[in-house]
């Protein structure tokens, strides 16, 4: 396949675009930003359609220079129907035949799947777990979604909805969460719940130069960076709940590797060491022995190239 593709990678925050080569290599890209668009289904579909339009003819390309479209959304997705059944974090997602519309619009293939089941995709055959024939992959963003590679295949399970790793309860009587269930991983590292957390903790506290904005998670680093004790606490805290549901996946799948992305594991180091304390307390032995744990390799990029793959596989079967 020597035609171009465009990887598009729909988060809670943003929403990342790229036009990518045959080869593998983004040859540009474009963001979004999803609330501007989250108000209602159609919104975000037009300005897709309208973005994957200009992308394409901003660097010189036509309709006929596309192999196919792969979209990676945070969610529950069909993949066979082509439908998104319900995203927790963008309201009014229920049911859309977004493959069909989208394919209608611009007359192209359109494949979709579980945002970071493209992640994982993208990971694996090109990043941190190339090699490897089982491994977890996690992104740490607005939400917390896991994608799995069993016996060199991803595993999307019976109702292709598997991987749900944000919505492992923590907690029997836990804070509710957008999915309907309580206590759930991601109500307690999900971003949002970060930042109100660091408001609470810093907000007259902010680096120099931040004083009277809106507190960020970046401002929470760079404040553990300079040694503030509380900054480095709040790391400690939510390395403990992402160790604690990491010894669940563990000790349920005996991966080699687990691969750690999204924007709060920019802050892995802060992290990494009560992570693995917790897996090494927890974890039961054999499990716990085999795997590794690992920052993710791509990037905010592992998205558009996981659509890369999934287009490239879909339309040459391998």
């Amino acid at each position: 396949m020597r035609l171009c593709t465009i990887g598009v990678d729909v988060g809670g925050t943003n929403i990342k675009l790229g036009l990518v080569a045959s080869s593998g290599k983004i040859i540009a890209k474009t963001n979004l930003v999803t609330k501007t668009y989250a108000h209602h289904p159609r919104h975000l579909i037009d300005a897709l359609v309208t973005a994957i339009r200009a992308l394409i003819q901003e660097n010189g390309k036509t309709i006929k220079d596309i192999a196919g479209i792969g979209i990676g959304l945070p969610g529950l997705i069909d993949v066979s129907k082509g439908n998104v059944i319900f995203m927790p974090n963008i309201p009014g997602w229920k049911n859309i035949p977004l493959r069909r519309i989208i394919q209608t619009q611009l007359k192209l293939p359109v494949f979709i799947d579980n945002d970071v089941n493209l992640a994982a995709l993208g990971e694996w055959k090109l990043g941190a777990g190339k090699g490897y024939k089982n491994l977890v992959c996690i992104t740490l963003g607005t939400g917390v979604g896991g994608g799995l590679v069993l016996n060199g295949e991803l595993y999307r399970g019976e109702g292709f909805v598997a991987g749900e790793i944000g919505h492992i309860p923590l907690n029997e009587r836990g804070p509710a969460c957008n999915c309907g269930g309580t206590g759930c991983f991601e109500r307690y590292v999900g971003n949002r719940i970060l930042m109100d957390k660091a408001a609470k903790l810093f907000g007259q506290g902010l680096p120099s130069g931040r004083r009277g904005k809106s507190v960020r998670i970046q401002d929470v680093f760079t404040l553990a960076t300079r040694g503030n004790v509380r900054a480095v606490r709040f790391w400690r805290e939510t390395a403990t709940h992402i160790g604690n549901a990491l010894v669940g996946v563990i000790n349920l799948l005996n991966p080699r590797l687990i691969i750690i992305g999204g924007g709060v594991a920019n802050n892995y180091r802060f992290m990494e060491k009560t992570i693995q304390q917790v897996i090494r307390k927890r974890a039961m032995k054999v499990q716990r022995d085999m795997v590794r744990i690992v920052r993710a390799r791509l990037g905010d990029e592992a998205g558009i190239l996981g659509a890369h793959i999934l287009v490239k596989e879909s339309i040459l079967g391998r």
